[in-house]
């Protein structure tokens, strides 16, 4: 539904994604949330309130009886057309906002702000992200740039069925503030699958692994892991596993589109350029 439709003041929110959650809390809008997602680990006291499941599983019947009047989900072309419709039919008020770029998540933010009554800590939340960003790119401007390949999903223990963040993903923007030249191989969409054969071709000299941090279907899909990454790598002769720069990261929010685009790039910027970031 569009946000003009929306209550000025939701007080009863839903959030069907941790990225969402996360915004919620960065806006001082936490406290006006009443269920959250199956994935959602931040804040911490999410493990206070009711879950109402999954993507593909929300138990439809459990939000209705919390009674929102409003469910916040992302994905205007994953999430959102699959859920949607399901909820506008039980006449619940639906905000689904972007998840793809950084512009997307500046939107998301300003968005949620508006609709939650929340507009001046949404618009501040987001001038903090672009002077911290922008504190990064003024750093790494003239360092050298490697390049990078982003690795969001792969068969566990494997290198099989590999997929990579490229296009106008907001990784990809990270990378590329962080000091990084990213390996963005023309695709339809913002990832795409990568075969071994490719690795090779394209030799990266750094690879961010970020598959241990999916536990949720935010990019691809995902998963819990029990496998050893540096194994994993030690298969495909590149210069990133030579070197030593296969850099696996396992926080779940360095995945989530939301204020913790920050943490991704600090992190991104620490591994890329430890003598300028310390």
């Amino acid at each position: 539904m569009k946000l003009a439709l929306l209550f000025v003041l939701a007080q009863r929110i839903i959030s069907l994604s941790p990225s969402v959650t996360e915004i919620l809390y960065g806006i001082d809008a936490f406290d006006q949330v009443v269920a959250v997602s199956s994935y959602c680990e931040y804040p911490p006291e999410v493990e206070n309130l009711p879950r109402v499941g999954g993507w593909t599983d929300t138990n439809l019947e459990q939000v209705v009886s919390l009674a929102p009047d409003l469910v916040i989900l992302t994905g205007v072309d994953a999430q959102a057309p699959l859920m949607e419709p399901k909820l506008s039919a039980l006449g619940i008020d639906t905000l689904a906002v972007g998840s793809q770029s950084l512009a997307d998540i500046y939107e998301a933010i300003e968005t949620i702000g508006d609709a939650v009554g929340k507009k001046s800590e949404a618009a501040e939340l987001v001038s903090e992200m672009r002077r911290e960003l922008e504190g990064i790119r003024e750093k790494t401007r003239d360092l050298p740039k490697p390049k990078v390949l982003v690795v969001v999903d792969r068969l566990p223990g494997t290198l099989r069925d590999i997929y990579i963040a490229t296009g106008e993903s907001y990784l990809i923007e990270l990378i590329e503030i962080a000091g990084g030249d990213p390996i963005r191989p023309e695709a339809p969409h913002n990832y795409m699958n990568f075969s071994t054969e490719a690795l090779v071709v394209y030799d990266p000299e750094v690879i961010f692994d970020m598959v241990q941090a999916l536990s949720t279907p935010t990019v691809v899909g995902g998963g819990k892991l029990a496998e050893n990454p540096v194994a994993v790598w030690n298969a495909v002769s590149v210069r990133a596993v030579r070197d030593g720069q296969v850099h696996h990261l396992t926080d779940k929010r360095h995945v989530h589109p939301s204020q913790f685009a920050i943490d991704t790039v600090k992190e991104f910027a620490r591994r890329l350029h430890p003598e300028a970031f310390k």
